[in-house]
């Protein structure tokens, strides 16, 4: 697993639905990476230290609550101040259109929407993974 791109899933939030989380997370590891999922209704500071204690390569948040406008500016903020900045952070889930630019301008790497293919997902999280350590 010395190799494998470390991914933590993860649910910010009171967002309960978990399904595509847990869905995404099989995926992953079916893809060979090692992953983390964090259950739902975890805070910022949760993920952050998790990210940081694990020593994850990228963060992938599935969130549907429609809190993402005040959760992820959260989550990066606490990246940054617990020695995480240089994780990346991905999204997924329910995300308006008008709020992408805010949140790519936060520094998050991409956010998905639904419409992208497994392979897609995969491709794109193990590049960056990759990248980020130059592995």
């Amino acid at each position: 697993m010395g190799d494998s791109v470390r991914v933590l899933v993860a649910k910010v939030g009171l967002d309960g639905h978990d399904r595509g989380a847990r869905i995404l997370t099989n995926i992953l590891s079916a893809s060979g990476m090692f992953v983390y999922y964090t259950g739902i209704r975890k805070t910022p500071v949760q993920i952050a230290e998790i990210a940081v204690e694990n020593k994850i390569d990228v963060i992938a948040i599935s969130i549907l609550s429609g809190g993402h406008n005040h959760l992820i500016p959260r989550l990066i903020e606490e990246l940054c101040n617990g020695g995480g900045s240089e994780i990346p952070v991905i999204i997924g889930g329910i995300i308006p259109e008008k709020d992408r630019g805010f949140l790519i301008d936060l520094g998050v790497k991409r956010v998905f929407n639904g419409s992208e293919s497994v392979s897609e997902i995969i491709r794109f999280i193990t590049d960056i993974g990759k990248k980020q350590f130059n592995r």
